[in-house]
């Protein structure tokens, strides 16, 4: 337990930030599993607009650092690479 005044406070941070993170996590896990639902489909239009929409999320949780910049760069890639990797 927090002793201080100050790690008290932290502690409250903690909880709230892990709660905002875990949200943002979860938003692009949800664009990405949309994109490899519609690749197993096999709906190329489909795919293609849920990988715009995926796309902007995970660039966007790259820029508030939630997702390393490579790791963003990774999924996006493989991500694309099975779109076109469709017949």
């Amino acid at each position: 337990m927090a002793n201080t005044k100050q790690a008290r406070k932290r502690a409250r941070q903690i909880v709230a930030r892990n709660l905002h993170l875990s949200a943002q996590r979860s938003e692009y896990r949800t664009a990405i599993k949309a994109v490899r639902k519609l690749v197993v489909a096999g709906d190329k239009t489909a795919a293609q607009e849920a990988f715009k929409k995926a796309e902007s999320v995970i660039d966007s949780m790259a820029r508030k650092g939630v997702l390393h910049a490579n790791a963003a760069a990774r999924h996006k890639s493989r991500l694309s690479a099975s779109i076109k990797a469709m017949a």
